[in-house]
């Protein structure tokens, strides 16, 4: 952890073993050219990951099982064994096992961030459904990661190529969402959103657009009364402090690629969003928490269970969430050396106060 200059350790959960998980795993980390970016660990069973290798014949995936977290194979994908039992693997079914040892491969992960072994973490997807236990009473990664790093506020990403897409609330149904929504909370993800693009993207004056609640933004209050009670008002405050507009209409927003004028979009619910976003660059995005003090990233996909164990999984997500996991690492690194130099701090300040002008 102390070298910035050598490569990253990341950790991979396996996910629910009966979903596609491994199997994008294995072919994102088939290609020994990854490791000349960072030295993987995954944390499944050996057993486990071999049953899935068999079912890929095009893979020329080797690892190396790792014993001592402390010292990794830097020239080898390496396989930590989170348990020694036997179990029966079944592409495809929801069961109890697959939620059992997902949680126990991101148990383990975790303990290996707090202990320093590792120094990020990509999650590969869990079932929300059969993952709940009494150590797992969360809905999904997001809030179970908020949770274990005791983090005051966190913030899910999804990105891909010029479009950010930020939700203001994530798996909460519907019916809940304006009760959900108050100018404190908005504040709070706003201020969040600023802050990682900052740190986590290298903007160093973000640009963010803000989605409204309702139809056309609420048309002057015709259709819902959140823009111009809460939406709005608080816009008009995040704007002492960086740049942001809107509220846009949704519809026409993407419609027209409105998104393209801005480093990144609050949307206000779960399907705004991730509806247009996985429209727009199915099989590419990545999955990001933002306000860990650890960098996690997962691909934008589900267990998939539907191809579960047929060789038809598209890696490119989980792919990518590994690159872009190594990238968010060196922006931290390069932030924190530009937040140390006080003359690199003023020129972004008067740059601000130009653009705002």
């Amino acid at each position: 952890m102390e070298n910035q200059n050598r490569k990253p350790i990341i950790a991979i959960t396996c996910g629910d073993i009966n979903g596609i998980g491994i199997e994008v795993i294995i072919k994102s980390l088939s290609d020994n050219r990854m490791l000349d970016y960072c030295t993987p660990i995954i944390f499944c069973n050996n057993h486990v990951i071999s049953f899935y290798n068999k079912l890929i014949p095009e893979s020329h995936f080797n690892f190396f099982i790792l014993k001592d977290l402390n010292k990794p194979n830097t020239k080898q994908v390496n396989v930590y064994n989170c348990w020694t039992n036997e179990i029966k693997v079944q592409p495809g079914e929801l069961n109890e096992i697959g939620g059992q040892y997902a949680l126990i491969s991101i148990q383990k992960a975790v303990e290996a961030l707090m202990n320093k072994q590792v120094d990020s973490i990509v999650t590969a997807p869990i079932h929300k459904q059969n993952i709940q236990s009494k150590d797992f009473n969360f809905t999904g990664h997001t809030p179970y990661f908020k949770n274990e790093f005791n983090a005051s506020e966190v913030l899910m990403i999804l990105f891909a190529d010029k479009l950010k897409v930020a939700l203001l609330s994530e798996h909460i149904p519907l019916k809940d969402i304006s009760n959900h929504l108050t100018q404190k909370l908005f504040l709070s993800k706003i201020n969040l959103l600023n802050q990682s693009l900052k740190e986590d993207f290298n903007i160093n004056i973000p640009k963010i657009a803000v989605l409204g609640l309702n139809p056309h933004a609420g048309d002057k209050g015709l259709v819902g009364k959140e823009e111009i009670e809460i939406i709005i008002p608080a816009i008009q405050e995040a704007k002492n402090n960086m740049l942001v507009y809107g509220p846009y209409s949704a519809d026409g927003f993407f419609a027209h690629s409105h998104f393209k004028e801005f480093d990144a979009v609050l949307a206000m619910y779960h399907d705004q969003g991730l509806i247009p976003f996985k429209t727009l660059y199915a099989n590419e995005g990545v999955n990001f928490t933002a306000g860990l003090p650890i960098v996690r990233t997962s691909p934008d996909h589900g267990t998939a269970f539907d191809i579960a164990g047929k060789n038809l999984a598209d890696h490119h997500s989980f792919l990518q969430a590994i690159f872009e996991n190594i990238e968010i690492q060196n922006n931290r690194i390069n932030y924190m050396e530009m937040h140390m130099n006080p003359l690199k701090k003023l020129s972004a300040k008067v740059l601000y106060n130009a653009i705002d002008e």
